[in-house]
Formats: C-alpha cells, sequence, structure tokens
C-alpha cells in the first residue's frame, strides 16, 4: 500500500533538500575501435558512441518527467584512450580527445570520461603519449575528463608517474588560465582506481565491465542533514540508524532510475553509487551534516570520528537498497563543490593537512582544492603521493584533484560557476618535498597486498 506521508516526504526531499539523482552515466567499451590508422580509430570511436548514446539524454528527460526526480547529469564513460592510443604510434593522440568532445557534442551529455591512462606499475606504450597531451586536450575541449591511476595496494606507488602528473596538473592549469585555470579541474589521479565509478572527473569504463552498461549516482547531503538536524538530542548510534535508513530511501530512487535507465535503452544495469555528493547550494553540504553532529567547525578535532560514522552509515543503508552498490559509494568530500567545506577553509578550521586525514575514511580524497598557482610542480606531486600512500596502506580508493589557480595567493577565490562553486585558495607547508619527488622509482605494495 502506498504510504501518503512516504509520498509527502519524498517530494519535501526534492523541494526543500536537495535530493537528486547526481548523474546517470553509460559506459561504454572501446576495445573494438582499436585501429593503428587513428582517423579510423576516432570514427569508429564515434559510430560507437553515437550507436549507444544517442538517445541516453532522452531517456534521461523522460524518467525525470515520469517519475518527477531530478537527474542533474547525464554522461558517458569509455574504455581508458591509452589502451587505444598503444596502436597508433607516432600520431597526435589529442584527436582521441577531439572524437570523444564530438561524440558528447552530438549526444548532449554534460561529460564524458576516459581520456585515461593505468600507470600504477609503470608506462605501456601509448601512456605517456596520452599523459603529457592532457594539458593541450582538456583546453581544447569543454566535455572531456581525464583520470591517472598511478599506484594501487597490489603494486605500490609509480613514482614516476606522480612526479609526471604533478608537472601535468600544472600545465593544464596554465593552459586554461583564462577558465578559471579549469583543465586541472578536469583531472583526477587515483590511487586503488574502481572500474565503474558514474562520478566525473574520474569515471572510466573499465575492462572488465559488459561492452555497455548503465551506472547511477545518487547524491542527497541535504536530506542526511534535514535528518540529523531533527535530533538535537540524540546519541551517535541513534545518529547513525537515521542515516542509515535515508541512505536506504536515496538509494532506492537511484535503483528506481537505473532500473528503467536500462529497460528504456535495453542496456544492462550496473550500479548504483551511493556517496553523498555536495553542491554549493546552501543546506546541501557534507561539512554541514558533521556540523549538524555537533562540531562547531567542519575541520575541529572530532571531525574524522564524525565523518567514518556518516561514511559508514551511508554504505549499511544504501547497500540494503540496490541490487548491486559499487562505484565509490560513501561520503565525498570537494572543497570547491561544499558550501560547508569553503567556509570552513575561509575560517581556518580545515587545512589541506586535515583533509588528507579525513581521506582515509570517507569515500576518494583531496578534492577540488585550490593552491596558489605558483605552488611547484614536485608539491602537487608530493600532495599526491601521499594521498596515495593513504589508499595503498588502507586498500582503498584515493585520488587527487587540485586546481593550481594561476596568479591567485592564497585566501584569494577562484570561481568555477555551477555545480563547482568556488574555492578558497589554501595554505600548502612552506617546506620542500623536491628531492624526494625528483628520486623516481616506486614505492613497493605493502606488506598486507600479499593476501593469496
Amino acid at each position: 500500500m502506498i504510504n501518503t506521508n512516504d509520498i509527502l516526504e519524498t517530494i519535501k526531499m526534492f523541494e526543500e533538500e536537495h535530493l537528486d539523482i547526481r548523474t546517470v552515466t553509460m559506459g561504454i567499451s572501446l576495445l573494438d575501435c582499436i585501429e593503428p590508422n587513428i582517423d579510423r580509430a576516432c570514427e569508429k570511436i564515434y559510430e560507437k558512441i553515437m550507436r549507444y548514446a544517442e538517445n541516453h539524454v532522452k531517456t534521461g528527460e523522460d524518467i525525470e518527467k515520469r517519475y518527477g526526480i531530478p537527474i542533474i547529469n547525464k554522461r558517458i564513460s569509455v574504455t581508458p584512450i591509452s589502451f587505444l592510443a598503444a596502436s597508433t604510434k607516432g600520431a597526435d593522440v589529442i584527436k582521441f580527445a577531439l572524437a570523444l568532445e564530438r561524440a558528447a557534442n552530438e549526444t548532449g551529455v554534460n561529460y564524458i570520461g576516459g581520456y585515461s591512462a593505468l600507470v600504477h606499475k609503470g608506462f605501456s606504450a601509448g601512456d605517456r603519449a596520452l599523459i603529457e597531451s592532457l594539458p593541450r586536450a582538456l583546453a581544447a575541449t569543454n566535455k572531456v575528463c581525464s583520470s591517472v591511476n598511478i599506484g594501487s595496494t597490489a603494486a605500490g606507488i609509480n613514482m614516476n608517474a606522480v612526479a609526471l602528473m604533478g608537472e601535468i596538473i600544472v600545465n593544464a592549469a596554465k593552459a586554461t588560465v583564462d577558465n578559471s585555470c579549469f583543465g586541472a579541474a578536469k583531472i583526477v589521479v587515483f590511487c586503488n582506481a574502481v572500474e565503474d565509478n558514474p562520478f566525473m572527473a574520474g569515471a572510466f569504463h573499465g575492462t572488465g565491465e559488459p561492452d555497455v552498461v548503465i551506472n547511477v549516482g545518487v547524491s542527497g547531503p541535504g536530506v542526511v542533514r534535514a535528518a540529523v538536524a531533527k535530533m538535537p538530542t540524540a546519541t551517535l548510534d541513534e545518529i547513525a540508524e537515521t542515516i542509515k535508513r535515508t541512505a536506504f530511501k536515496i538509494t532506492r530512487m537511484g535503483q528506481l532510475v537505473g532500473s528503467a535507465a536500462s529497460k528504456a535503452l535495453d542496456i544492462p544495469f550496473g550500479i548504483v553509487d551511493l556517496s553523498l555528493a555536495p553542491t554549493p547550494a546552501v543546506g546541501d553540504s557534507v561539512a554541514y551534516i558533521l556540523e549538524e553532529m555537533g562540531l562547531e567547525k567542519c575541520g575541529t578535532h572530532g571531525t574524522i570520528a564524525a565523518l567514518a560514522l556518516l561514511n559508514d552509515a551511508v554504505k549499511k543503508g544504501g547497500v540494503m537498497a540496490s541490487s548491486s552498490v559499487g562505484g565509490l559509494s560513501g561520503a565525498f568530500i570537494p572543497v570547491s563543490e561544499d558550501a560547508g567545506m569553503i567556509k570552513a577553509v575561509e575560517c581556518g578550521a580545515l587545512t589541506l593537512e586535515k583533509l588528507e586525514a579525513m581521506t582515509a575514511v570517507c569515500s576518494v580524497g583531496i578534492d577540488m582544492a585550490v593552491v596558489a598557482g605558483d605552488t611547484p610542480p614536485e608539491t602537487i606531486a608530493a600532495i599526491i603521493a601521499d594521498e596515495a600512500a593513504i589508499g595503498m596502506v588502507n586498500n582503498k580508493t584515493t585520488a587527487v584533484r587540485i586546481i593550481p589557480a594561476i596568479g591567485k595567493v592564497t585566501g584569494e577565490m577562484l570561481e568555477f560557476g555551477g555545480l563547482f562553486g568556488s574555492g578558497p585558495v589554501m595554505p600548502l607547508s612552506k617546506w620542500s618535498a623536491q628531492k624526494f619527488i625528483k628520486r623516481g622509482g616506486r614505492i613497493p605494495s605493502p606488506l598486507q597486498s600479499l593476501k593469496n
């Protein structure tokens, strides 16, 4: 029987608490598009994406109208393009980025991910060419996103790739200085990257995935915050139980949308990623959830404990609500996209070092953090290495999406607009890690990787 209170509660979630489906992402394998001639390969890529995703956006819009559920982004992820670049020796791999952009524009999707490379144990043919093309490729495109996996628990950390990515991120920011250095915001550097992540900029279609698949990413920090706000005197275990129940409701909505899209497009349904993904909208903030629990400001002592409770409760509630939970699934802490995080940085409560510590207990890592434009590439690389070490040792996914704000200094603001918000330039340690980064080589995998 339909419960009227449940219907009214859901309507309130949409209208007042910023509940939405953050993304319906179609994953497409491009392995059958591998071709020595890059121009023919690009045509195959365009044709295959159009064949499967031609009605992707329309289907999402139809589902929005049918169920009254906002779907903020319709996206595509593809096989890491470095796999295709390996066969086109000597060609300008930026042509792949332009082919992806063309397909994204024709299908109408918001973003397309997979201009990516997996180099956690070393560079194979095509990897370095693709990585070195990133500043040009991301400056020449609006919708193409990139990720590079530089480490894993099983392989250790490729420090040569870490050092290279420090340089690439700085150069990507410089190449897009007239667009808020946004090229750097479209690069994610991973340790333990997952193959079914629907969220940008880190999404790519893994080699273990079906030829094509639908993955859904839900959201709802505002809903969780509203639920916790109604419990001013509750114990922490009571709060955890409420978050579990709320996450269940949010994830059920994602399951519904994913199933509907799968049926309409005749494409297999993959996973629901139940990550709490904040926006700059007032109230739609992970930081504010932590503050509702009793922290005066996100970043103060107790922040990691509160975030651990939140992340665990979200997972426990969501996993019971879907036939297949995957992706990253937890709580995101992107600075520029979270109104509470922005305020915490501005008042000095939240530092980059605290963010690093928080990533040990939540999804992903340092996300949409802005640093001064004159930050040395070796410092960017050292931040990546620290995050990768957290992921490697704890056998979890960690990542860095960091934006050097060219021409800006600590305390100034870099404006992105839209879902990306604005980022305060965060202070960094004045001490150098240059010699450490320049050693290169590989940080060996930890003992806990030997599980066989």
